[in-house]
């Protein structure tokens, strides 16, 4: 009994609070290993999504994209998620049979539900922009646009995201947002660099734009283009050519042969042995063409090949007309352009073209394309079936012609030289999006959706520190109380005790 009293004397700390202290401690200790785990969790970046249909004349495509929802200097830092082809023509081609316009798009719009998250269909824009194909079946026949139209509206509008309307581009809208797409996916679209040009080649279009030091939009208003992208502003210059796509080139091509030769044409824009009978009203139901049908013209004509690179050139540069020029300076059909600068980017048919003639290696002098397209185009028709038998007959058909064109496109209409021909690059995609004008409406739309607030820690970083340090200081003190309850203590040894003698 004296032993314990004398071990309560040694030991002041009851039992009891050296284990409240002990389990205070744990607490502390798995309060702050929680507090700094859940801080410092990763947080998940949240993405915005918008969708782009991209209803060229000859096809659809409908392209996905996703940008941070938090905005760089005003602008999303879009990128492309995924496309989809749409089977089939151009809507413009469903003038007779508007429902099947928006019938055709319902594939891939069922494709792209399954790849933007359930949570932000509501909330994912839907656009359709249409270039030049509506542009001419606008202009022949509006009524007709305007069914294929509501067709299309009408199927998008079935889809659970926002849809915004479906309109017709300006020729000079296709071309600015063309420019934008190139300049940005190659991080052009920064202070101190310097942009390139972009080249657009379609159906029924073409487009150049470019940023030129002695542009001078006094001289041409129609022709300029002002952007504010990344805090910096360009002043771009900008044309479309209707009609001047490589298929209504191709019309106009024949067109121009058929006044001569209404029955028979030997095309030298086709191979030797190719020979095809086509309807005359097949071929002038464009309205690039259709006021220069010949009169009295019979049903058909035979179209027959002969393959010549010279004389199909000869034929191509009748469809530009240089002899006039009201301004400093043309392009062709009266139309004003500074003076070539910079490094272009060319895609669409340039690229698909070029592609085909394995002349996309930007080391390819202007005079060996013109050499390897000369030769192409001599190269009998069943001989070239016979090398490319991957490819469908309709299009391998056409890229004599389309190289012949395109190359004195470059030359004889937008003036590059033997010189000038090395500044530009034939791409199609560019860090995983494909070359056009659609990421470029993209990245413009982006500016009108308001940014979410970035997600956050759950704590701020100064209720962070102050909780990390408040909990370090009770592990403190509290190490140092343990410290001293349990430090060995010295006793005097007891005096001894008198001897009683």
């Amino acid at each position: 009994m004296s032993s314990q009293k004398e071990m309560k004397d040694k030991n002041p700390w009851n039992m009891s609070v050296t284990v409240i202290i002990a389990v205070v401690g744990v607490i502390a200790v798995v309060a702050l290993v929680t507090v700094m785990v859940v801080q410092n969790i990763p947080l998940t970046q949240k993405y915005k999504y918008g969708i782009v249909l991209d209803a060229g004349s000859s096809h659809t495509t409908v392209f996905v994209y996703q940008w941070p929802a938090e905005k760089d200097n005003n602008t999303g830092r879009a990128e492309q998620k995924y496309s989809c082809n749409v089977k089939g023509p151009g809507i413009s081609s469903y003038s007779a049979t508007p429902s099947k316009a928006g019938e055709s798009l319902r594939a891939c719009m069922q494709e792209v539900e399954e790849n933007i998250p359930r949570k932000r269909h509501a909330e994912t824009p839907l656009y359709l922009g249409a270039t030049a194909g509506m542009r001419l079946l606008e202009k022949a026949n509006s009524s007709a646009s305007e069914e294929v139209f509501k067709s299309v509206s009408e199927t998008l509008q079935k889809f659970p995201f926002s849809y915004q309307g479906a309109r017709i581009l300006s020729g000079q809208e296709e071309g600015a947002f063309g420019w934008v797409t190139v300049n940005y996916l190659d991080d052009r679209l920064k202070q101190g660099l310097k942009t390139t040009g972009a080249l657009d080649l379609g159906g029924a279009s073409t487009q150049i734009s470019f940023v030129s030091k002695i542009f001078h939009s006094s001289e041409s208003p129609g022709n300029s283009v002002t952007f504010r992208l990344y805090g910096n502003d360009y002043n771009l210059y900008t044309h479309s050519f209707l009609c001047y796509g490589k298929d209504q080139a191709l019309r106009m091509a024949l067109a121009h042969q058929t006044q001569a030769s209404p029955q028979a044409v030997s095309d030298p824009c086709f191979h030797p042995g190719y020979s095809e009978t086509k309807e005359y009203s097949t071929l002038y139901d464009s309205p690039c063409v259709s006021d220069r049908k010949p009169q009295e013209a019979p049903l058909t004509f035979q179209h027959r090949g002969i393959g010549k690179f010279q004389q199909c050139q000869e034929i191509v540069r009748n469809l530009f007309d240089s002899s006039q020029c009201q301004y400093s300076q043309c392009s062709f059909n009266g139309v004003y352009q500074p003076t070539l600068q910079g490094m272009f980017g060319a895609f669409s048919a340039y690229y698909y073209t070029m592609s085909f003639l394995n002349l996309t290696d930007t080391s390819v002098t202007l005079d060996t394309a013109k050499e390897r397209i000369a030769n192409f185009c001599a190269t009998p028709w069943e001989q070239v079936k016979q090398q490319n038998p991957g490819i469908k007959l309709k299009y391998l058909v056409g890229y004599c012609f389309a190289g012949t064109y395109l190359i004195t496109l470059l030359t004889d209409g937008y003036n590059f030289t033997s010189e000038t021909y090395s500044s530009i690059k034939y791409v199609h995609q560019i860090k995983g999006s494909d070359a056009g004008w659609t990421l470029g409406y993209m990245l413009n739309l982006t500016n009108m959706i308001p940014a979410e607030a970035p997600d956050m820690p759950p704590l701020p970083y100064a209720g962070y520190v102050t909780i990390v340090t408040v909990i370090a200081l009770m592990l403190f003190s509290i190490f140092l109380l343990c410290v001293y309850s349990f430090r060995p203590r010295c006793t005097k040894p007891p005096l001894p005790s008198a001897q009683i003698i």
